[in-house]
């Protein structure tokens, strides 16, 4: 019985190791079992490299096809789960085919990779980065292992960063005009901006502004959109009178943001929102959606 539950178990144990995993810094990334890991973090253009050993199991040989190393760069849609879509896809051999006896360790390296969309975690797709090696075997089955890392990248600040002026308005009954200092916003930023009353015929109850992250996944008739409110801050409580303007000011860093992401590979969309809502005192409800760009920058380490 000892034997068949043996025949089982990989014929030996591999690790991967980065060549810089002490000194790189380690940001969470949460796996598809819900549990959350530390990995480390790279950006495009960056070498990559370490060390991968192999060991065999109780000190048997291992027979096998060849060694290999791939960095991978997939797309996973959740309602085509398994399948994924690699938009980077690079190989190292590490060994010729043949017979590992005892801990063997290769030197690996994949330089100034270009890896131009950042790691992702959605309601409907994730964006992953993962090195996976393969000890190729024949009627043994191969021994597979995987390391996840997570790539962000950086964008400078905007040379043009207009503000946002918009009205919304019923007829004869409301009139406002509302102004954000600008329409781009880094992930740690301030939104600033004023709500001025030109016109108020209507009891307004209460006033909120929400931002809103929408996913789509897919094209034509498979598009699905997600829309999550990640924040709801309240601007006001009681009846605003005309000529009144109330001050907007909302901190961004509390929130998980990601940045917008444009059409990732024809792949998927993110994309943000900020959500003014009016409710009356017959919880009738206005809104006004305006998008807004959310980009990373460089933190100061």
């Amino acid at each position: 019985m000892n034997y068949l539950i043996g025949a089982f178990k990989p014929a030996c144990n591999i690790s991967i190791t980065f060549a810089d995993g002490k000194n790189r810094k380690q940001v969470p990334l949460k796996k598809e079992n819900g549990q959350t890991i530390m990995v480390p973090l790279f950006q495009s253009q960056e070498n990559i490299s370490g060390k991968i050993s192999i060991e065999p199991v109780l000190g048997k040989k291992v027979e096998h096809n060849g060694v290999k190393i791939e960095l991978l760069g997939q797309i996973e849609m959740y309602f085509d789960r398994g399948n994924f879509y690699d938009f980077t896809s690079l190989v190292r051999e590490l060994d010729v085919p043949g017979e590992i006896y005892e801990r063997k360790t290769y030197p690996f390296e994949f330089s100034t990779v270009e890896m131009p969309y950042e790691t992702y975690n959605g309601v409907n797709v994730r964006l992953r980065y993962v090195l996976k090696v393969t000890v190729s075997r024949g009627y043994g089955g191969s021994v597979v292992e995987y390391q996840d890392f997570v790539v962000r990248n950086y964008t400078p600040p905007p040379s043009i960063n207009n503000s946002i002026k918009m009205e919304v308005g019923i007829e004869d009954c409301l009139h406002i005009e509302f102004e954000y200092n600008k329409s781009k916003y880094h992930l740690k930023d301030v939104i600033i901006g004023k709500i001025y009353f030109l016109l108020v015929r209507i009891k307004i109850k209460n006033m909120d502004l929400e931002i809103r992250r929408r996913e789509s996944t897919g094209s034509g008739a498979n598009t699905h959109v997600e829309t999550e409110t990640l924040a709801k801050f309240e601007l006001m409580d009681g009846a605003p009178v005309r000529g009144e303007s109330i001050p907007i000011r909302l901190f961004l860093s509390p929130y998980e943001l990601t940045p917008t992401h444009r059409n990732i590979n024809n792949k998927f969309s993110v994309k943000y929102y900020l959500n003014l809502v009016l409710v009356d005192e017959e919880d009738r409800r206005y809104f006004k959606q305006q998008e807004i760009t959310i980009y990373r920058l460089q933190e100061n380490s």
